[in-house]
C-alpha cells in the first residue's frame, strides 16, 4: 500500500475551510438555481449537520421538466451535479424553495376547487335575462 506524506497541515486546513465555506454563485447562476428551486428541482441538505459553525449546504440541481426547460435558460454545468453552496445563498435558496412549494400547493388547491363546467356552461337566470334585454331589438 502506498501512502502519501503530509508535508503542510496548514494547506490541508485551508482546503478544508474552502469546502466548508462553500461556493458563491454569480448572479446569473444563482437566478437559474433559484428558478429551479422554486420549481422543486433542487434538493438541499446541510453540509455538516453536526457542526454548528458550518453554514454551507449540499445542493443537487436536477434537470427541469421538458416544458420548463423550453422556457428556462440553464447552464449544463449546473444541472445534474452536486454543489457545496455558501450559507448565505443556501438560506436564500431555501426561502425560494419554500415559497415555490407554498405557491404551487395553493395553485393545486384552487385547481381542485375549480368548477369548469359551471364556468363554461351555466348562466344564471339574471344574466340570461340581462343579456336578452340588451340584445332585444327596440
Amino acid at each position: 500500500m502506498k501512502s502519501t506524506k503530509i508535508t503542510n497541515i496548514g494547506e490541508i486546513r485551508n482546503e478544508l475551510n474552502k469546502y466548508r465555506r462553500g461556493r458563491k454563485f454569480d448572479i446569473h447562476q444563482f437566478n437559474q438555481i433559484a428558478r429551479l428551486a422554486w420549481l422543486g428541482r433542487v434538493v438541499m441538505q446541510p453540509l455538516d449537520p453536526q457542526d454548528a459553525e458550518c453554514k454551507s449546504f449540499l445542493a443537487f440541481i436536477q434537470e427541469p421538466d421538458e416544458l420548463a426547460a423550453h422556457f428556462l435558460d440553464t447552464d449544463q454545468e449546473l444541472m445534474g451535479a452536486m454543489h457545496i453552496v455558501d450559507g448565505e445563498q443556501a438560506e436564500a435558496l431555501i426561502k425560494v424553495l419554500r415559497s415555490g412549494v407554498e405557491e404551487r400547493a395553493k395553485l393545486y388547491e384552487d385547481l381542485s376547487r375549480s368548477d369548469f363546467y359551471f364556468r363554461y356552461f351555466y348562466r344564471p337566470r339574471d344574466a340570461e335575462t340581462a343579456s336578452d334585454t340588451e340584445t332585444a331589438p327596440q
